[in-house]
């Protein structure tokens, strides 16, 4: 594979990075939050609130691990 194409794939594997965080934070936020709400007291919003985010982040950490690894598959070394 050529060094632009390298460069190519190492930018769409930072941009589907990054819009995946902004997905996870906002596109799942009611579906998250309802599913949450249906285990735990009306009046626990603050456990939610931190469920919710150790949700989102292990989701978010599980995709950056895949791409990452993709990336390493390809031979593209990306910034740490």
């Amino acid at each position: 594979m050529s060094v632009v194409g390298k460069e190519v794939i190492k930018a769409v594997i930072t941009l589907l990075t990054t819009a995946f965080a902004l997905v996870a934070g906002l596109a799942w936020n009611s579906a998250i939050q309802e599913l949450i709400n249906t285990f735990l007291d009306k009046g626990s919003a603050l456990t939610g609130l931190f469920v919710y985010a150790i949700i989102v982040t292990v989701i978010a950490v599980v995709v950056t691990l895949i791409l990452g690894r993709f990336a390493d598959k390809m031979g593209i070394e990306l910034e740490e």
